[in-house]
């Protein structure tokens, strides 16, 4: 059964990547080393014959023309011949009749070429030709109505065999040493990373993310070393931040988790004595079942706060065009259905920006529920909304008592909570949940006095084109 034509080169690919980054660099080295011996042999080989080639014509001319010079002078048919020695040149005598004469002992040259015998009656003067079938290079010179050649074996490459087993030996050397250097290199050049690799390894089964990787090494290593320290003090500030996540909330979730036990263990308490109806007049249980209802109306908000503020800014919903007034409206008409006797009065404008719907609208929530807290009972929440060049500004204000200037700095931090606000139903994570969402989406909030005495919260998002007629996105 045949294999299919692609499956070896892609088990090759394989075997290639299962290899580690030093065996690589060798190869590449030692496979660099051999192309290149490999090019240099055949360039020398190709001089080598060149050089070869034009010294053996340069040595049948000159011999050529010592044979024609006694041809002239004795004539073609008379020229004496001395015996072949056995080795050496070739001669010969060709005649204008085609015949040919021949040192006695001499090997047989091929015959006479239809060209070297225009040659010899005075077609052309000499001719230089090679003869593939006997593997010679023959000379013919014109020379006293006749001609004569001198030829040389071709096939006496004892030259460029020596040369090219020198090459061979020469070049299987620099192989093995290119290797060994390509081995040498690559150990060298990639010891900041084993050290690296080192480093971390260390810090993933230490846990310990205060160890930086030491800076070394220059360039490439250097910046991801950094890289990798950036990417640890983030984990430094990410664990961090939980832990202090996780501090604040259980601090924050004592209160409300004691006094709603207490408030269920006393009626546990006293159903158990059977004296739940005597001890506890109607008025008082109603307040007491008011206030569990609160505490777990409280648990549950803080509960939902920390799962959105512990999301940070992973979300799966997507960024699309919207207009931030429809999100506003929506808002307001939630804080409305979660307490009616708030009273909201917007002004708002259509302006178009690019986020994500709900969390916007989760923090234009908390911005109003913030103000009803404030704001007097005959005093609505004001909700603004405006452009302003290429600004989205959101304003919300109540006519409540207003922010102290000593609070104001940390408004938006987790659990914080200003003195006089500790009486009233709050986790403290609203505003900072709008301060995260405001970030995402590359706003800024701030907070002042308004002009009614309250506390005016202000919103800064980018605004963005609206779009096209007939492509207008539905709103959330």
């Amino acid at each position: 059964m045949s294999r299919p034509a692609g499956r070896e080169p892609r088990r090759l690919t394989r075997w290639w990547r299962r290899r580690s980054l030093r065996t690589r660099l060798t190869v590449i080295a030692a496979t660099a080393i051999a192309a290149s011996v490999f090019v240099a042999f055949q360039v020398g080989i190709e001089l080598l014959n060149s050089e070869l080639q034009d010294t053996a014509e340069d040595q049948l001319r000159a011999d050529s023309r010592v044979l024609a010079a006694s041809a002239e002078h004795a004539g073609p048919a008379q020229l004496r011949l001395p015996p072949y020695p056995g080795s050496g040149r070739l001669v010969r005598v060709v005649l204008p009749d085609g015949s040919t004469r021949t040192p006695p002992g001499q090997p047989a040259l091929p015959p006479v070429s239809e060209r070297a015998g225009r040659v010899a009656q005075g077609a052309s003067a000499d001719l230089m030709e090679s003869d593939d079938s006997g593997g010679y290079l023959i000379y013919t010179l014109r020379a006293g109505g006749g001609a004569v050649q001198v030829a040389r074996a071709t096939d006496d490459d004892s030259p460029i065999t020596r040369f090219g087993l020198g090459m061979l030996l020469i070049g299987l050397l620099c192989v093995v040493g290119g290797a060994l250097v390509g081995r040498a290199v690559a150990r060298a050049g990639l010891a900041p990373i084993d050290r690296l690799t080192t480093a971390a390894v260390r810090v993933a089964h230490t846990r310990d993310l205060d160890a930086d990787i030491p800076d070394e090494g220059g360039g490439e290593i250097r910046r991801l070393i950094q890289s990798i320290n950036d990417m640890l003090a983030a984990l430094r500030d990410s664990r961090r931040a939980q832990r202090l996540l996780a501090e604040d909330a259980a601090h924050e979730l004592k209160t409300p988790l004691t006094s709603l036990r207490l408030n269920v263990e006393l009626l546990i308490r006293l159903d158990r004595r059977g004296t739940l109806d005597s001890a506890l007049p109607t008025e008082s249980r109603t307040r007491l079942l008011n206030d569990l209802g609160a505490q777990v109306a409280e648990l549950s908000t803080l509960a939902a706060e920390l799962t959105d503020l512990a999301r940070g800014d992973v979300s799966d919903e997507s960024t699309e065009l919207l207009d931030l007034a429809d999100v506003v409206a929506a808002a307001a008409t939630r804080a409305r259905s979660r307490v009616p006797d708030i009273e909201v009065a917007l002004d708002v404008a259509s302006v178009w920006v690019s986020g994500r719907p709900a969390a916007l609208q989760r923090a234009v929530l908390n911005l109003i529920d913030n103000a009803g807290k404030w704001s007097p009972a005959d005093q609505p929440v004001q909700v603004r909304l405006r452009a302003e060049g290429a600004s989205a500004v959101l304003e919300v204000d109540d006519a409540g008592p207003g922010i102290d200037a000593a609070d104001v700095p940390r408004v938006f931090d987790r659990f914080y909570r200003a003195g006089s606000a500790r009486a009233l139903p709050g986790s403290g994570l609203g505003l900072s949940i709008v301060q995260r969402v405001v970030d995402a989406h590359g706003g800024r909030a701030t907070v002042a006095r308004s002009a009614r005495g309250g506390a005016l919260l202000r919103v800064v998002l980018p605004a963005a084109p609206p779009p096209t007629e007939g492509r207008r996105p539905s709103g959330p």
